[in-house]
């Protein structure tokens, strides 16, 4: 059976007190909405519908840069998660299969979740997904007749029998995609809030002689994201998962508390991370890699048995192959370096590519930009850059080669070629003793005038 999935992403979120839409605030370098539409994507759905609202067009931006075939619609008016869910009615036009509907500020329900809900979808008509809350709070109640849901009750509208129940309502839906639209067209505004509540399409459903069930996942699946304090501890939860999955698939972190991870990133067995490492994204690092202290990497692939920093960066398009060491204090951006090649200290290598067994010496520097536009240097297999090289590109130094320490070099090195490119030293005896006795006169006597 097809799936659509209907991700709702119109909420001002006030309480987090930005300019920024709250689906938008980011875990682990994603989007809130991002991770919402990654769980759902699990499903590989037909269709996939955001529905926006507040800040809809960066709304809009920000899903179609994860998913470019992602639709979105518009609330104009938020009156209640039924008038949400019905905004996606014309974008499913046509459509037969199930409809999911999942909420862009609630990041973590997982997979395994999502799959079961689509099992259960085979015997029941309406598919609810719910929790077992430590504290129910002001969650809304699901009341059941053995595996039967007769009904969701909003905490505020709840008596208080229903509000000694602790199975709780996470918002999440499941139903055949014809089914859950004309549920919605039977909802009313008729309660407390004066909204149309998705969660009345389960009496409803009861009424018309369909079936409704609730499958049930682990409470901190279904953390929702309101404030800063709740973003700070979503971050944290993913986070924690993130260490323990590494550890569990064999890589060494040697301080687990003090590593980053995106969404992304990717790591092999026998990797080891050292303290204060941050992963952003689109980051792979292969087995066997080392990443020491403190370095930064970003869009960039690290292959086997390379070690990286300590504090390194590593920016989009670096591809290190293996066994190339990068090491403290440098800085590489869309560059390859080829297997065995050594970038030690303090250098920057932009726009590059590196040979096989090249040596950059400490502050070699690749000039890459000329105010206007970027260009590219090309360094040779077993090349030799002595330390303090700036390479001005574009330019090519061949194999074998080797530039002069403190060189600026404009021009293309053959293979073998050997490129000295500073000016004459020149030696002037006692000159700095004779400069440095006038400039303390002079300080002496400024220092007079003063008093």
């Amino acid at each position: 059976m097809p799936t659509a999935l209907i991700i709702l992403a119109a909420g001002q979120g006030t309480r987090m007190n930005s300019d920024l839409p709250k689906v938008l605030h980011p875990i682990a370098h994603a989007p809130l909405l991002v991770h919402a539409m990654r769980a759902g994507a699990s499903l590989a759905p037909e269709k996939t519908v955001v529905v926006a609202g507040h800040g809809a067009e960066v709304v809009e931006k920000a899903a179609r840069a994860h998913d470019e075939d992602v639709v979105v619609v518009r609330q104009d008016e938020q009156l209640g998660t039924a008038h949400a869910v019905a905004q996606a009615r014309d974008a499913l036009a046509g459509f037969t299969g199930d409809a999911i509907v999942l909420y862009g500020d609630t990041p973590f329900i997982s997979p395994e979740t999502l799959t079961d809900m689509i099992a259960a979808r085979k015997t029941h008509d309406v598919v609810v997904l719910g929790f077992e809350a430590a504290d129910p709070g002001r969650y809304g109640r699901l009341v059941k007749d053995g595996d039967s849901l007769q009904k969701i009750v909003e905490f505020k509208d709840a008596t208080e029998a229903e509000r000694a129940i602790t199975t709780c309502n996470s918002g999440v839906v499941a139903a055949d995609s014809a089914t859950l639209f004309s549920l919605i067209d039977d909802v009313s505004n008729d309660n407390a809030s004066e909204e149309y509540y998705l969660t009345d399409i389960v009496g409803l459903a009861n009424a018309r002689g369909l079936s409704a069930t609730v499958v049930t996942c682990d409470e901190a699946e279904t953390l929702g994201v309101n404030t800063r304090t709740e973003l700070a501890g979503a971050d944290a939860a993913f986070q924690k998962r993130a260490r323990a999955a590494a550890l569990e698939d064999g890589v060494t972190l040697m301080a687990p508390d003090t590593v980053y991870f995106a969404y992304d990133t990717i790591i092999g067995r026998d990797a080891v991370i050292e303290p204060n490492v941050v992963f952003a994204p689109g980051v792979t690092v292969e087995s066997g890699a080392t990443i020491r202290a403190f370095s930064h990497l970003e869009g960039c692939h690290v292959s086997r048995g390379a070690i990286v920093g300590p504090y390194a960066r590593l920016r989009p398009g670096a591809e290190l192959s293996e066994n190339v060491r990068i090491g403290n204090f440098v800085e590489v951006k869309n560059a390859t370096i080829a297997e065995g090649a050594k970038v030690n200290h303090l250098s920057y290598v932009g726009d590059a590519s590196v040979g096989e067994a090249a040596n950059l010496g400490a502050g070699t520097v690749t000039c890459n930009y000329d105010g206007v536009f970027k260009h590219r240097t090309e360094i040779g297999a077993r090349a030799f850059i002595g330390s303090d090289t700036m390479l001005v590109a574009p330019v090519k130094i061949g194999a074998d080669a080797m530039t002069a320490s403190g060189s600026v070099i404009t021009s293309d090195v053959p293979d073998g070629a050997m490129a000295i490119a500073r000016a004459k030293q020149s030696v002037k005896p006692e000159l700095a003793r004779r400069l440095f006795e006038k400039l303390k006169s002079a300080k002496l006597l400024k220092q007079k005038e003063s008093k």
